[in-house]
């Protein structure tokens, strides 16, 4: 038996490659899946973390006592007297002061560089040791900035601008542009950098000027000597240092603290891989079962005569799970090498050049190779073990007469109750979700069940539906005359291969239909939600709220040609029942003329000092309406006072949570005295490229601001569900590669199972393309098939859930992207079309005799 089960691996070369592809890409599909969302998130924690491997301690200055103001503060005591005080101090190896911040640069051509990355966005002063070198920041070219003229970035900063040493870059820090002359690039092996930022060094004068004060370090970074442990030199420190300026953090902690913070943000992309690889093994798993059933039902004959010559069930299907066995593993390693490369082209892939995923290595834990072995060998020797067990108990002669055996009653009825069951469980949660208000995780899981019963519904019941659904589609195939009718037949002859096969179609589907209703009903709610609450044309902002725009660019901006008017808004925070809320200063009297507030009672004609106006839903949250009193603190030194409520008005994105008086809002702002955001409305409401460089001119081409039209603010609005669903939908485009190759496999099979049938059509008058219409028809009928479930599972979930992102987008109502639906309908079917070349092609080069011919 086990040189039969070699010898039959070997013994049908197409066969085996057929097989070899499905688990292959099975495999590559789930590994490249899981591979990829954890070096995504390795590469967005890298992205958000500075290392501590080679810091014992870190002095820093201490933070001021809640609610001190500004002229309260402590001053820094970092300067270069306490680092000399602490390189004396035993156990301490090495000294590193820094001066930290952030600045951003224009690219070559002038455009912002990587400005939103604000995780990336880093400035640091270059301090020289004894040997003239900063060994944080090893030069590769050039020599270190020594002026402020000077400037030094990494060399990855280098490449993304096309800088190159002697060039003049344009920057700012947290004010007007600054110039400076490119003197040196270094390397760094800051993670923030490495993962996609950008890092300017400034000579430590500059560095302190800009970030600290003269004289004066962000930081001091110890190492410590051999023998000696974080806490003990970390007491030793403590001992030395001014008790009301700086404090010691052992490198540890400070490590702990950053992984709290950094798993936070980016929590989501660590439930991404169990999202994908469930996603994965289900569209993976069933090529795999279905392909290896087709193979143990076209070999039922073959075992029906090992069974008639003396082998027992047992040696029977022990010879199809070791065949299995072997297929598997070798599909396995090969799967997982090609879900390397998936990995890898990913990135590049679903990165545009407005917004690139973080730069990383890729990261290969246990769980890729865990599920290469799960599905490339658990899931398919569970696909030849179900078919081979139900083979080897049919009885030799009855094996050998009938090559099909339809489903008994008692199993349809039993497919029927248990598909009636999950469809009436995951259609009763998705439709109690359309009372839900909000998007809580309560609500998401049980929309995920819901989803899931759904499909697994759609899946036990396709089998049910072919039949009807094909008819169906056979009076569209029917005008093709006899090779349509023989088309609709074939499909109709195994209604369970028919579902399986368009299973893996079905699911992707409904997953693209599903997503697409959804980006594209948020999309247009986005959209009314701005137009609704914005009547400028452009918006001019920083990309920061501690950062400000220079005064002096307001009047220039009032002042640039095709501008009517501009309103200058100052946002600062507003600390409401322990709650952080955004407050927006205006000009009553221009106010108007730049957003549109649909005021539920009370004005803006009696807002000032101490009269603030709120919107609804800080109205219905705190209990108060026009003429009532709110107690609030605007801003970070202000103690809690009792502001007057004037007006309340409907909830604006553009005027945010409350609307005060700039002058008051300025005052305690971040900076004070300064603005973040410039309404601007032009002549005619004219949008064009020629204005946007005007305002862009007006502002010095500081790439710490954004001037953006209506559009582009709606997009970013949209970032981060655009982003989600650009990343679900390249990984679903796997998918779609998979349903292909499952089409494939069926119809080449299908083709190889009725090589006599079509030796006796050819026999009778048939033609080449007659033959070729037939099967190219039979597998447009299959993907129609997938595709009407699909659509209809996608729409129906996407409906149901709709609440849920009503909750927070309160404009959102389901809007149909009939283009993008007619596409995906279009690609289906034109997936079905091409996996039906090479089957079809093989099918009409068949010669008649020796079809008929061929046992």
């Amino acid at each position: 038996m086990l040189r039969t089960a070699l010898r039959n691996v070997l013994a049908h070369k197409a066969r085996l490659v057929m097989t070899f592809l499905a688990v292959c890409l099975g495999v590559a599909f789930v590994c490249g899946t899981l591979v990829f969302a954890d070096s995504s998130a390795a590469a967005y924690r890298a992205a958000a973390s500075k290392t501590f491997a080679d810091v014992a301690v870190t002095v820093t200055p201490k933070a001021p006592a809640p609610g001190a103001a500004a002229d309260q503060q402590p001053t820094t005591g970092l300067d270069d007297a306490l680092v000399m005080k602490l390189a004396d101090v035993p156990g301490v190896a090495a000294v590193h002061p820094s001066v930290d911040g952030s600045a951003v640069l224009n690219a070559a051509d002038g455009t912002p560089l990587r400005a939103d990355k604000a995780w990336g966005n880093l400035a640091a002063a270059y301090v020289p040791a004894e040997d003239g070198k900063d060994t944080r920041y090893p030069l590769v070219e050039g020599r270190a900035p020594q002026n402020g003229d000077e400037l030094a970035v990494d060399s990855g900063t280098a490449a993304a601008g096309r800088f190159s040493i002697g060039d003049t870059i344009t920057l700012a820090t947290d004010g007007p542009v600054m110039t400076k002359r490119l003197v040196g690039i270094v390397t760094t092996k800051d993670t923030r950098v490495t993962a996609g930022g950008t890092l300017a060094l400034f000579d430590k004068a500059t560095a302190q000027r800009l970030f600290a004060s003269p004289g004066h370090y962000t930081g001091i970074d110890l190492s410590a000597a051999p023998g000696t442990s974080e806490s003990e030199l970390a007491d030793r420190v403590t001992d030395v240092l001014p008790a009301d300026q700086a404090e010691a953090t052992t490198g540890t902690a400070q490590a702990a603290q950053q992984a709290t913070y950094v798993d936070t943000l980016t929590r989501g992309y660590t439930k991404l891989p169990l999202v994908f690889s469930g996603v994965a093994l289900f569209i993976g798993s069933f090529l795999i079962v279905n392909t290896f059933t087709m193979l143990v039902t076209r070999r039922r004959r073959e075992i029906a005569l090992l069974r008639a010559i003396g082998s027992s069930r047992r040696q029977v299907v022990l010879s199809v799970l070791l065949e299995a066995l072997l297929l598997g593993l070798a599909a396995s390693g090969a799967g997982f090498l090609l879900g390397l490369g998936i990995a890898w082209i990913l990135p590049d892939v679903l990165s545009t050049s407005g917004d690139t995923l973080p730069n990383g290595p890729l990261v290969i834990g246990p769980r890729p190779i865990v599920a290469a072995l799960g599905v490339g060998v658990g899931v398919t020797v569970l696909a030849a073990w179900l078919p081979s067990r139900k083979a080897a108990k049919v009885a030799p002669i009855e094996a050998m007469r009938s090559a099909e055996q339809p489903p008994t009653t008692t199993r349809s009825r039993v497919r029927a109750a248990v598909g009636g069951v999950l469809l009436v469980l995951g259609a009763g949660v998705l439709v109690a979700l359309r009372g839900a208000e909000d998007a809580s995780v309560e609500n998401l899981q049980n929309a995920m069940f819901g989803c899931a019963a759904l499909v697994a519904a759609m899946v036990t019941l396709a089998p049910l539906l072919a039949a009807p659904v094909i008819r169906l589609a056979g009076l569209l195939t029917g005008r093709f005359g006899i090779t349509g009718h023989l088309a609709r037949e074939n499909a109709l002859r195994d209604p369970r291969r028919t579902a399986a096969t368009a299973a893996t179609l079905m699911i992707s589907t409904a997953l693209v239909a599903g997503l697409a209703v959804i980006g594209n009903s948020a999309g247009q709610a986005l959209d009314h939600q701005a137009a609704a609450g914005l009547d400028a044309d452009y918006v001019i902002s920083t990309r920061t709220p501690t950062t400000a725009i220079d005064p002096d660019a307001v009047e220039r901006v009032a002042d640039t040609s095709g501008v009517r008017t501009a309103a200058a808004v100052a946002d600062s925070t507003l600390f409401i029942g322990g709650h952080v809320r955004q407050i927006s200063g205006v000009d009553p009297d221009s106010v108007d003329a730049a957003m549109k507030l649909d005021f539920t009672s009370g004005s803006l004609d009696d807002l000032g000092p101490g009269r603030i106006a709120v919107s609804s839903t800080i109205a219905r949250e705190h209990g108060v309406s026009a003429g009532g009193k709110l107690n609030a603190r605007m801003g970070r030194g202000q103690d809690f006072t009792q502001y007057t409520v004037v007006g309340v008005y409907a909830d604006n994105p553009v005027a945010n949570d409350a609307l005060g008086a700039r002058s008051e809002v300025q005052e305690n702002s971040f900076q004070p005295g300064s603005v973040q955001r410039i309404l601007v409305r032009t002549d005619n409401g004219s949008i064009s490229k020629t204005t946007e460089d005007r305002l862009r001119t007006a502002v010095g081409n500081n790439p710490l601001l954004k001037v953006q039209d209506r559009g582009e603010l709606v997009r970013e609005a949209a970032g981060a569900m655009s982003n989600l669903l650009t990343l679900m939908y390249g990984l679903l485009a796997i998918g779609v590669v998979i349903s292909s190759l499952g089409i494939v496999n069926t119809l080449a099979m299908s083709v190889a199972e009725r090589t006599r049938e079509i030796g006796v059509l050819r026999a009778i008058g048939m033609g080449r393309a007659g033959i070729r219409r037939m099967i190219l028809l039979e597998a447009v009928t299959v993907a129609a098939f997938g595709t009407l479930l699909g659509l209809a599972g996608g729409l129906f979930g996407a409906w149901a859930v709709g609440p849920l992102a009503g909750g927070a987008i309160p404009q959102y109502s389901l809007a149909l992207p009939w283009g993008t639906l007619l596409l995906v309908c279009l690609v289906s079917l034109a997936i079905g079309a091409v996996a039906a070349a090479v089957p079809a092609r093989r099918a009409a080069a068949l010669k008649p005799l020796e079809a008929v011919a061929e046992a």
